[in-house]
């Protein structure tokens, strides 16, 4: 009876904890995108990307089967969403040789990367935002390239979610350019991904963002038997893979380990991906990929540019690079089967979420800056218009420094805001806002005098 008592004294007393009402507050047009992700578009995918038997780097590139027909059919799924674009969606395959590199390629190779442009209309906008999955496929040998390799998750999967992606937005319109890849030889040693970034490098792109997608529609482990379709995994780097020696003093002197260019999207995908999907949660990784593995987004980060990847919580490595049989009573293989479709729309659905936000938003803030002068407890932040867009404002972000993720939002229509809160015991970003709630990437302030 005392326990009880001290519990309801707790519970009704002035000292215990409070819960503020959150308003949710979605953008009416992404909404609508949202809810048109198909469960049953994404396993129509799926089973059209199985039935090429294998695809893998080094199999056919000629013929009904083989990573080449894969490709071409991919094309013309982004061809056939083009013609909904009103002009704006064109789609090519990026090819190049590739030449024997006395490792995971043993003769020269036709790649491609399959990709679907879905044009920004602000001419003063060029900021591209790009969305990705592996087409290859694999079984146990890496170099197998005969055997029935389905790839149904990995990266069927992310593959599917890309062309789903390319089908529903090419139906609207955004301000800046969306760019939808289905990435080639990301088991040989992630290819096509080299060949983008170093393309997005020469061509000099102004990628704010990429988003990868790699095994992210199973719900279930193989050795844990964990079952779960509520969370998906964001993994991004925090300190930067590019110039870290240059870096370093700046990231050290102001505490900015947990604060480089992927960190600082994977928080905005997750304030924004569970905004929009129910029941899903993004989940921060603070790695940049798992062990023993890796992913498309790496050679994006390494050349500087905001990259993350999307993979499902509880992966099934029974269904990952086998070779198809059974033994000891256990199906072996990546076979659309032990997929969950509706984990991948949700997955999708966030992709799409952030994908939108982002593209609809302004440009980022330029020049902030916060005023470190003086000894206050006082924060003061300025900064200048972004470079494009239309702006209703701005938001100052928060958090305590060691915190995961932003905890406060202050909004403004000025071009600066002193907050009674000290920039010794809080980290603080800016954000440019559309008059239709979209906001942009969030800059750090440079410490600075004013």
């Amino acid at each position: 009876m005392k326990k009880v008592f001290f519990l309801c004294s707790l519970l009704f007393s002035p000292f215990a904890y409070t819960f503020s009402q959150t308003v949710v507050q979605r953008d009416p047009a992404i909404m609508q995108m949202v809810t048109e992700v198909s469960e049953d578009s994404l396993r129509a995918h799926v089973d059209g990307l199985v039935s090429f038997g294998t695809r893998h780097t080094l199999s056919a590139t000629t013929g009904p089967q083989g990573i080449g027909a894969a490709r071409r059919w991919v094309l013309g799924k982004f061809q056939q969403y083009a013609k909904q674009s009103g002009g704006r969606m064109t789609a090519t395959i990026d090819t190049w040789t590739l030449q024997p590199d006395g490792r995971r390629i043993d003769k020269p190779v036709e790649m491609g990367n399959v990709m679907a442009t879905l044009k920004g209309t602000d001419p003063n906008d060029d900021r591209v935002f790009i969305v990705t999955g592996h087409i290859d496929s694999r079984v146990t040998d890496v170099m197998n390239r005969t055997s029935k390799a389905p790839g149904a998750n990995d990266d069927g999967s992310g593959t599917a979610a890309v062309i789903e992606l390319a089908r529903v937005m090419s139906k609207s319109s955004f301000p800046a350019t969306i760019v939808f890849v289905a990435v080639s030889g990301e088991e040989q040693g992630l290819l096509g991904a080299e060949h983008l970034a170093q393309r997005a490098v020469d061509e000099k792109w102004n990628l704010e963002a990429l988003l990868n997608n790699d095994i992210m529609g199973s719900n279930n482990s193989h050795d844990t038997r964990i079952i779960n379709n509520t969370i998906v995994r964001v993994f991004s780097e925090g300190l930067p893979g590019f110039e870290t020696d240059k870096r370093a003093a700046n990231i050290r002197q102001y505490g900015l380990e947990n604060d480089g260019k992927a960190r600082t999207l994977a928080r905005y995908v997750k304030e924004v991906g569970e905004r929009y999907v129910d029941n899903l949660e993004v989940r921060l990784i603070y790695r940049n990929d798992r062990y023993l593995r890796g992913g498309d987004h790496t050679p994006f980060v390494n050349r500087d540019f905001a990259a993350v990847r999307f993979t499902e919580m509880n992966e099934n490595f029974e269904h990952q690079h086998q070779d198809l049989r059974t033994e000891n009573g256990i199906e072996y293989g990546d076979h659309a089967k032990f997929m969950d479709f509706e984990y991948l729309r949700k997955n999708t659905a966030m992709n799409l979420a952030n994908l939108a936000n982002l593209a609809k938003a302004p440009a980022q803030p330029q020049n902030v800056t916060m005023e470190a002068r003086n000894l206050t407890n006082a924060t003061s932040l300025f900064w200048q218009a972004p470079k494009s867009g239309k702006v209703k404002g701005y938001y100052v972000l928060m958090r305590e420094t060691h915190w995961p993720f932003w905890q406060k939002k202050f909004f403004t229509d000025k071009l600066g805001m002193t907050l009674p809160y000290s920039k010794d015991n809080y980290f603080f970003a800016v954000q440019a806002v559309s008059e239709d709630g979209n906001e942009s990437l969030p800059v750090l302030p440079r410490p600075g005098m004013r």
